[in-house]
């Protein structure tokens, strides 16, 4: 298995932090939920740019891998990437928050192509992604299904349900990504609804489990490019994240699950992510290769 250069991980990043600037000018009409965005930004700049089969100028190809975003309020940084890959013009993104705008607090594949399914009541992307799977063994397609949860949406029953569905069907075509920034809308995941231990309970379910740190490009990479872990089995992987991750005043505080802003305050935030961004450049630089 290749692992990234240090060119590749220079470019992922640049590309991950060009979309969080580009989510806060989303925000200029005053509110986003831009907490998992953030924290999930690395995993999807990763699948976009390394691992998943697409055409933006096809986005209906039969033979595509497909992506579920489960945890659908995330899907600022979805949008982000899909218009940096080409799926749609990246003006459509200012539109985000106005009347009778295509690109809407939760995705929805009726108005922005690249979007696999509408996602938004929690637990629900999961299944439909294990769906997708077992028909592509069914059909006897070779794509491949990948979904990014969120650590509070395993709370949800209908997570388990699947997680326990897949096993049993052998879904070795799925891999199921968890964000585990920790938090959710109203304080910390452990002490509202603990999921822990979810490595042992994914196990449990008879899914081969990795945990990994979300914001290492050479981790999410490796893990990525290396499933099925097992063949006859979905592969899971845990990444550990930090909510708001690359906006220091909001990073690892439930507040900003989803932030109420003033138009104001969107281009100090913006100078943060930049300022961030030279910092992680600067940092990369000085490693080797």
């Amino acid at each position: 298995m290749s692992e990234l250069t240090k060119d590749e991980v220079i470019e992922l990043t640049e590309k991950s932090y060009q979309a969080r600037m580009d989510i806060l000018r989303m925000m200029r009409s005053g509110e986003g939920h831009i907490g998992g965005a953030f924290s999930a930004l690395d995993i999807i700049t990763v699948l976009y740019n390394r691992i998943l089969r697409h055409d933006p100028r096809n986005h209906r190809w039969p033979d595509r891998d497909r992506f579920i975003l489960s945890a659908g309020h995330k899907c600022l940084a979805l949008y982000a990437t899909l218009a940096q890959q080409g799926y749609f013009d990246r003006e459509v993104l200012w539109t985000y928050n106005t009347f009778n705008n295509k690109v809407q607090m939760h995705p929805d594949e009726k108005m922005l192509p690249g979007v696999e399914f509408p996602t938004g009541s929690l637990g629900h992307g999961f299944p439909v992604a294990n769906g997708i799977a077992l028909a592509g063994k069914l059909d006897r397609k070779d794509y491949r299904v990948f979904t990014v949860l969120g650590d509070g949406e395993c709370a949800e029953g209908s997570i388990w349900e699947a997680a326990m569905a897949a096993a049993h069907h052998r879904l070795d075509n799925l891999t199921a990504i968890v964000d585990r920034n920790g938090l959710q809308v109203n304080g910390r995941t452990a002490e509202i609804m603990s999921s822990s231990p979810l490595e042992e309970k994914f196990s449990a379910f008879g899914w081969n489990v990795k945990v990994i740190d979300g914001h290492n490009f050479k981790q999410v990479y490796q893990s990525l490019s290396s499933v099925p872990f097992e063949p006859g089995r979905p592969s899971c992987i845990i990444a550990d994240t930090v909510k708001c991750r690359g906006l220091t005043f909001a990073e690892n505080k439930f507040e900003f699950h989803h932030w109420h802003c003033e138009s104001t305050k969107i281009d100090e935030a913006i100078n943060i992510v930049r300022k961030e961004k030279e910092k992680e450049l600067s940092r990369i630089g000085k490693q080797g290769k």
